[in-house]
């Protein structure tokens, strides 16, 4: 099946309050892999007449912040408004092939670390969400896949994930694209893998 990893950087948690400053998208054919250098990406940053923040949120995307305030940095077709970013999600994932519905609302399957408690909340306030392009009801969280039943309290976070799944680099980019590859990097060992065999003693 093909999916979309997704991950969003805001100004702070309140999607009714706070701003998306970043949103990045992958497209994954768990079919057909591709190096993850040769994966169809989409990454833009929001344009704001003014921002609202949390001081915890604001600090941690202070590169995003020097960027969106200097014109020169970064290409200007990265650069959009909140009312212009899901019609050119949407252009994207029409060129990537996937095709809209009865309603003309293109719709995908929704991958992200803790995409459904917060960065769904966060696109469904974004102009178009819903009537030209929506998610499926169910998302895929990497988190599951990384949890150790016996000794983790709560799901592991994407640093203990990359840890668990062995990667060199274990830190946290907090850059919307590079978050959205480590998504496919950590469901892609699964692939072959199919758990529910495994537990059936079929593997």
């Amino acid at each position: 099946m093909r999916y979309v990893s997704l991950d969003l950087e805001t100004s702070g948690a309140d999607p009714l309050r706070h701003q998306v400053l970043e949103l990045a998208a992958v497209v994954e054919d768990t079919k057909r892999p591709r190096p993850l250098a040769e994966l169809p990406t989409f990454r833009r940053l929001l344009v704001h007449p003014e921002i609202v923040g949390t001081p915890g949120a604001l600090v941690l995307n202070a590169r995003l912040l020097a960027e969106l305030a200097d014109a020169t940095l970064g290409p200007p077709a990265e650069r959009c408004t909140p009312a212009e970013v899901l019609p050119q999600l949407r252009e994207f994932l029409v060129a990537e092939g996937f095709r809209p519905d009865p309603k003309d609302r293109v719709r995908f399957i929704l991958a992200g670390k803790n995409v459904a408690v917060f960065d769904l909340l966060f696109l469904q306030q974004l102009p178009g969400w819903g009537t030209i392009i929506k998610s499926e009801p169910a998302t895929i969280d990497p988190a599951l896949l990384y949890l150790n039943w016996r000794k983790d309290s709560r799901l592991p976070s994407m640093a203990i994930a990359k840890a668990r799944a062995q990667f060199d680099d274990t830190a946290v980019a907090h850059e919307a694209l590079a978050d959205a590859l480590d998504v496919v990097r950590l469901l892609r060992p699964f692939y072959e893998f199919a758990v529910y065999k495994r537990v059936r003693g079929e593997e």
